[in-house]
């Protein structure tokens, strides 16, 4: 597989785990917060292979992109966050609670093409992807579930190569990849649904979504 650099924008309680899982796989990571000096002891906790930097620097480091800020954020990028997106792979995480985010996460629970389409609106010209939304980071850490199961990762995306990315990435962090199909159809992980905030298993994921046991190879 090939060497990815990382740029985790957003370093909390999903992008900083998912970043310590991708660095001791190997990657380069860069975490990055509006605050850096905070993040020195996630990026030691992580190992040689990553180090902790601004938003603009991870944006710019990274041929792949962790977006893990809270969807209020998320228009608040700098324009140069945002030019810098532009052509890049960016994997969000992001869900959308209204108690947090106010209006634009009510907006967006009613959007008929699901939290992908709201995060390409917001990033036009980024490749994105929506993967680890549904998860519990405490599961996340272990990589598997309170059953013993290797964790399953649902991936919507539109964009082959950035599915294949993506797959590689789950799959080096030591999770199991689900396509579930094109970035609309993030919507069938997103908050509410059967699968999400469950840490399901991969064969649990493909049961409640009804999706075909060859999905898991199949990109968007």
């Amino acid at each position: 597989m090939t060497l990815r650099k990382v740029g985790i924008i957003g370093s909390g309680r999903i992008g900083g785990t998912v970043g310590i899982l991708l660095a001791k796989a190997g990657c380069e990571v860069v975490f990055s917060s509006r605050h850096p000096d905070n993040l020195k002891d996630l990026a030691k906790a992580a190992g040689p292979s990553a180090c902790a930097g601004t938003v603009d620097e991870a944006a710019s480091f990274g041929d792949v992109i962790l977006l893990s800020l809270p969807l209020k954020a998320v228009p608040e990028l700098d324009e140069s966050t945002k030019t810098a997106l532009q052509g890049k792979i960016v994997i969000d995480t992001s869900n959308p609670y209204p108690e947090r985010d106010g209006m634009i996460a009510e907006d967006a629970r009613k959007d008929p093409g699901g939290m992908g389409s709201v995060i390409a609106r917001l990033l036009p010209g980024a490749r994105v992807v929506r993967a680890f939304n549904s998860v519990y980071f405490e599961d996340l850490r272990r990589t598997t579930n309170r059953m013993g199961e290797k964790i399953g990762i649902p991936i919507a995306g539109d964009d082959r190569e950035a599915v294949d990315v993506t797959i590689e990435l789950v799959e080096k962090a030591g999770l199991d990849p689900v396509v579930v199909g094109g970035l609309k159809d993030s919507k069938r992980f997103d908050v509410g649904t059967a699968v999400y905030a469950t840490s399901a298993s991969a064969r649990e994921i493909r049961e409640k979504l009804r999706l075909k046991p060859e999905g898991k190879k199949k990109a968007a």
